[in-house]
């Protein structure tokens, strides 16, 4: 364990240091651009209404569309009698909200500025794994069920009637398909397929949803008698077709619009230690991307093999009005790949995403919690987070301590404090122990953890177990 210890700043001139300096090809020819101002470190904690409220109302919007469905199924039923009208009744209800969870599953996603600012991208994908499963139970809740309950209508075993609506109802082919790829597409995703598997497929295996949505909608309209030919119809025709008019513009016009406007190369690949770098971008007017120190971007580069996948990584510095920091460890063919990156590739950034900045802090105690690349996000907050800032970084060999240079010197500007946890955990020890001990009053704290996901998973428990309250935990994932 090593500890940096506080150092004051009064009366030091602000300088960039060595390993956030511009990379040649970012250096202006005269004078060097001022650096944005960073928050004082003794500013208030920022007012946290706003940003409380839109979890909560975005989930409530939810809960009362799903309402609205079930109380159209209720207004178009004028009684359920008989087995085959339970199973019949049970296959409509979960076939509309199979229907409706689609399109709002699409939603979580579709890099809506409100919701990545003020919900966070981490929350958002927790809440769409979860609506996830709630689409394929429900998906496989009506097919069974439906199919069981036409079959005691018409007299027809399961086998017979199943085949009678697939290749004899209207649309039921496409409905099929769909239903085969949201089936396996759930079964990739499920957390024992996921470990297999790299970002690089999952993504491209996720892709295949859009296409099952598609698929499905003809279905819906075609048999879904509960829509009938009036106010239900047409709002289910503008919930599909809002979606996809949002997606469309999020996630291809609007980054298209921004590629063009700030033309991103690669200005230098700078090593960091084993199987890591750092990626500096350069470009035009960066400074109107409005980006913030914890957030991310989705990368597309412009060269073999890493054209069709956008994979994330977090600005490693605050962004800068001439370029912009990323690093990135080696954990799969896209990362390795960043690497071997030449100076002028193009590269397309969609972004900033994430609410893990200093806007979501409400108290003045801080502490940055990171392992492995997950130090990335931590490292640019700890330069301009406010408040009294505590950084601890965990990990397994001394090598892997990234920036250690860089955050002892930023310790030393701002006056904070820095501690190191490495070795296996038979030495370092209980983690919920180890960071009472490094940081007194941990309770009062609020904290930002980025990691592994084992290790979040276990600081959560730890500060949880030291009093520190759900809502004063911060945690940006990178699972997928």
């Amino acid at each position: 364990m090593v500890i940096t210890p506080a150092g004051s700043t009064a009366g030091r001139r602000e300088t960039p240091m060595a390993g956030t300096a511009p990379p040649r090809a970012a250096r202006p020819t005269r004078r060097a651009l001022p650096r944005r101002p960073a928050t004082p470190p003794n500013a208030p904690p920022a007012p946290g209404g706003l940003r409380a409220a839109v979890p909560a109302a975005a989930l409530a919007l939810i809960g009362a569309g799903a309402l609205a469905v079930l109380a159209r199924w209720w207004a178009d039923t004028a009684a359920v009698t008989g087995a085959a009208g339970w199973l019949t009744g049970a296959g409509r209800i979960t076939g509309l909200l199979a229907g409706y969870a689609a399109p709002v599953l699409l939603l979580l996603m579709a890099r809506l500025p409100p919701l990545e600012r003020e919900v966070g991208a981490d929350r958002l994908a927790r809440w769409h794994a979860f609506g996830g499963r709630w689409l394929v139970t429900t998906v496989t809740a009506h097919v069974l069920t439906i199919v069981w309950g036409y079959a005691l209508t018409d007299g027809r075993g399961l086998l017979g009637e199943g085949v009678e609506i697939v290749f004899h109802f209207p649309e039921m082919l496409k409905a099929a398909l769909a239903t085969l790829l949201m089936l396996g597409t759930g079964a990739v995703s499920a957390r024992a397929a996921r470990r297999r598997l790299s970002y690089e497929t999952w993504y491209y295996l996720h892709l295949a949803t859009y296409l099952a949505v598609a698929l499905a909608f003809g279905h819906q309209l075609a048999t879904g008698a509960d829509l009938g030919d009036g106010p239900a119809r047409l709002a289910w025709y503008a919930l599909y077709l809002g979606t996809a008019a949002l997606l469309g513009w999020y996630r291809l016009v609007r980054p298209w619009l921004r590629d063009r406007r700030h033309r991103l190369t690669v200005a230098e690949v700078r090593p960091e230690g084993p199987g890591v770098v750092s990626l500096f971008l350069s470009g035009e007017r960066i400074d109107e991307l409005h980006a913030e120190p914890g957030q991310f971007f989705r990368l597309q580069f412009d060269a073999p093999g890493l054209r069709w996948a956008a994979n994330p990584y977090s600005l490693s510095a605050p962004p800068h009005p001439r370029f912009l920091r990323f690093t990135v460890k080696d954990l799969g063919r896209h990362s390795a790949a960043v690497a071997t990156l030449r100076p002028g590739t193009r590269v397309r950034a969609e972004g900033p995403y994430g609410a893990f900045t200093a806007r979501t802090r409400r108290r003045r105690r801080v502490l940055l919690l990171g392992a492995g690349v997950g130090i990335t996000p931590l490292r640019a907050l700890f330069e301009t987070m406010p408040g009294e800032v505590t950084l601890v970084q965990r990990a397994g060999r001394p090598e892997d301590v990234l920036f250690r240079a860089e955050l002892a010197e930023v310790a030393r500007r701002r006056g904070a404090r820095v501690h190191e946890l490495v070795g296996p955990r038979a030495r370092v020890g209980d983690l919920g122990t180890a960071l009472a001990r490094l940081v007194p009053g941990l309770a009062e704290h609020e904290v930002y953890v980025c990691g592994p996901e084992a290790m979040a998973e276990e600081a959560v428990r730890s500060l949880r177990a030291a009093g520190v309250r759900r809502g004063r935990i911060h945690r940006e994932s990178f699972t997928f």
